[in-house]
């Protein structure tokens, strides 16, 4: 009888102390990787600077760079180390491609 005890009363010891399901939900922000990466091109007339979604690069004129592709980032003008405004959203059909900056402006 005490045996029985002993078991019931540690399996609803252990039954207590299972971690409880939230009842809240979070917005979950996602990042669909299409392609490994996307090339810029910028055949503007001057040197510019942009923020990548990572990291900041800075441009001449005729020169490029490589993009990871991922969809829904933000490609933005950048001054001094800062981000600026938007220039484009990456998007699945970006992916693989080589694009050029004033065609996206």
């Amino acid at each position: 009888m005490k045996l029985v005890f002993i078991i019931v009363s540690t399996i609803g010891a252990l039954l207590f102390n299972l971690p409880k399901e939230s009842k809240t939900f979070k917005e979950v922000k996602t990042e669909k990787i299409i392609g490994s990466s996307f090339s810029l091109i910028n055949d503007t007339k001057s040197k510019v600077s942009i923020y990548t979604g990572t990291g900041f690069v800075s441009l001449n004129k005729g020169s490029k760079t490589s993009i990871s592709c991922k969809v829904g980032k933000e490609v933005r003008w950048a001054k001094s180390g800062r981000k600026g405004k938007v220039i484009f959203k990456i998007e699945s059909k970006h992916c693989g491609k080589v694009l050029k900056l004033s065609k996206l402006l």
